[in-house]
C-alpha cells in the first residue's frame, strides 16, 4: 500500500513547487514564483497590498523590490514556501538572510522562529552577526541573549575573528558591565582590550591568537616612537575612538599590582591624567584602611558595587580542593577563597598564614561581594548557574565563612567562579 501524502505536503508540492492554479506571479532578484493570492495574504506585506487601493491589487504580475542586501533568492524561496506548509526547517547558516526576508514580507511566525533558532545557535562565530542583525530587525530578545553570551564568554572564547567583529559600542557595553565574567583579574581585561584595539586598527592581520599580544605590543611600541613618548595612544587621532571603551576599565584594581602597573605605564596607551587620579584615589583608600578605622561597607550600595567593584574570576578545570587569592593590595584585608567538598569559603587571613602587604588587625572587617558560578557547554551556552546576589560579609580575625553550597547540578566541570568585591566604604571614597 502507498502512504497518502499529508494535506500539507500535497499543498506545498502541488501549489507552491509546481505552481498549479496560480493566480499571481512574483518576480524578484531575477527569479519568478507562481503563487496564490489567498496564501500570500498570510503575509502582512501582501495583505496590505491586495486589500487597499494600490495598483498592485489588480495586477497578475508583481515586481518585488528588494532593498535589503541580506535577502537572496534562497531566502525568498523559503519565506514564500513557509506560507504553504506547517513547519520550516531553518539552517543556522541561513537564518539572517531568512530573517531579513521574513521581516520584509511581515511574516510574524517565521520571524519568531528565526529568533528562536538564533538564540539556540549562538557561538563565538555567530554572536556578533546575530547581535547586529537582531538590532537591525528589532529582535530585542536575541540581542539580549547575545549580550549575555558575550558577558559570560568574552574572556574565555577569544579569537582573532571575534575581536575583529566586536564593534566599539558593543565592547563598551561589555567592559562597563559588572556582569562580565572576568578571568583572572582586571589586568586581563586590559590585555584583552589591547589585543582587540590592535585587531580593530590592523584588520588585515592574520595569525594565531597566541601571537596577537606580541604583535600588538610591537605595533604600539612603534607608535610610541613616532609620538616621541609625550602623547598617550588614546590621545592620538588613531586612538581617540577607543577612549569610551578604555574609560570603563577599573584601573584601581590594575595599578594595585606592581607588575601590572609597570606594564600599563610602559604601554603608554592611557592618558597620564587617568592614572594619576587613580593613584591618588587608591593612596587615600589605603590610608583610610590603615589610619581612619575604615572597617569596610556597612550596607549594600548596588550602584557603587556595579560601577566600582573589583571583578575577578577563576576556572576550576576539575573537581578537587582549591585555595587561592586574587592578587593586588586589597586595603588591608587578605581574603582567602577555598573550594572544597562543594563549598565556597571566604577566610579573612591575618596571622595564621603568610600574606603580602599590610593586613588590617581590626577586630571586625566587612566586605561587600557577589559570587557567581556557572558551567558552559562547548559552544559557550550556560548549562547551569548560581549567584549569591550582593551581600555584606563581616569577618573577625582569621574567621572563615561558607558563602555558597553547591548542589550536584552545578558540578559540571570546568566550573567558572566570578566575584565582585568592594573593600572600602563607598561614602568615604576619595573621588566622591
Amino acid at each position: 500500500r502507498k502512504k497518502l501524502k499529508s494535506t500539507s505536503k500535497y499543498i506545498y508540492q502541488t501549489l507552491f513547487l509546481n505552481g498549479e492554479n496560480s493566480d499571481i506571479k512574483i518576480c524578484a532578484l531575477g527569479e519568478e514564483w507562481n503563487l496564490h493570492k489567498i496564501y500570500l495574504c498570510q503575509s502582512g506585506y501582501f495583505s496590505s497590498m491586495f486589500s487597499g487601493s494600490w495598483k498592485e491589487s489588480s495586477m497578475n504580475v508583481i515586481e518585488l523590490e528588494i532593498p535589503d542586501q541580506n535577502i537572496d533568492v534562497e531566502a525568498l524561496q523559503v519565506a514564500f514556501g513557509s506560507l504553504y506548509r506547517d513547519d520550516v526547517l531553518i539552517n543556522p547558516s541561513r537564518v539572517v538572510a531568512l530573517l531579513a526576508a521574513a521581516c520584509l514580507l511581515q511574516l510574524d511566525g517565521l520571524i519568531q522562529q528565526c529568533g528562536e533558532t538564533m538564540k539556540e545557535t549562538i557561538t563565538a562565530q555567530t554572536v556578533c552577526g546575530y547581535y547586529n542583525s537582531a538590532g537591525t530587525y528589532g529582535l530585542d530578545s536575541v540581542k539580549k541573549k547575545c549580550l549575555e553570551w558575550l558577558l559570560s564568554n568574552l574572556m574565555t572564547h577569544q579569537s582573532v575573528g571575534l575581536f575583529k567583529e566586536l564593534s566599539i559600542n558593543l565592547m563598551k557595553q561589555l567592559i562597563s558591565s559588572s556582569n562580565l565574567f572576568v578571568l583572572q583579574v582586571e589586568m586581563d581585561v586590559y590585555t584583552a582590550l589591547k589585543k582587540w584595539m590592535f585587531l580593530q586598527l590592523v584588520p588585515s592581520w592574520n595569525g594565531s591568537f597566541k601571537q596577537v599580544l606580541a604583535e600588538a605590543d610591537a605595533w604600539f611600541a612603534e607608535r610610541r616612537r613616532e609620538f616621541g613618548g609625550d602623547v598617550a595612544f588614546l590621545e592620538s587621532a588613531q586612538g581617540s575612538a577607543f577612549v569610551p571603551v578604555f574609560a570603563h576599565l577599573r584601573l584601581q584594581y590594575i595599578i594595585s599590582d606592581l607588575a601590572s602597573a609597570r606594564i600599563v605605564e610602559r604601554d603608554a596607551l592611557l592618558p597620564s591624567e587617568w592614572l594619576s587620579s587613580v593613584y591618588k584615589q587608591q593612596w587615600f583608600a589605603m590610608l583610610r584602611a590603615e589610619q581612619d578605622n575604615d572597617i569596610g561597607p556597612q550596607e549594600i550600595n548596588k550602584e557603587e558595587l556595579e560601577g566600582n567593584s573589583m571583578r575577578c574570576g577563576r576556572k576550576l578545570a576539575k573537581d578537587g580542593d582549591y585555595c587561592w587569592r586574587w592578587t593586588g593590595f586589597n586595603f588591608g584585608l587578605d581574603l582567602l577563597v577555598t573550594y572544597t567538598n562543594r563549598y565556597i569559603i571566604f577566610k579573612r587571613n591575618t596571622l595564621n598564614q603568610p600574606c603580602s602587604g599590610s593586613v588590617s588587625l581590626q577586630p571586625r572587617r566587612s566586605i561587600a561581594f557577589r559570587l557567581r558560578l556557572a558551567s558552559f557547554d562547548c559552544s559557550g551556552k550556560v548549562i547551569c548557574s548560581r549567584t549569591t546576589g550582593y551581600q555584606i560579609l563581616t569577618l573577625e580575625k582569621d574567621q572563615e565563612q561558607i558563602v555558597m553550597n553547591l548542589d550536584s547540578r552545578l558540578l559540571t566541570f570546568p566550573l567558572y567562579i566570578c566575584c565582585n568585591f568592594l573593600y572600602t566604604s563607598p561614602e568615604k571614597r576619595a573621588d566622591s
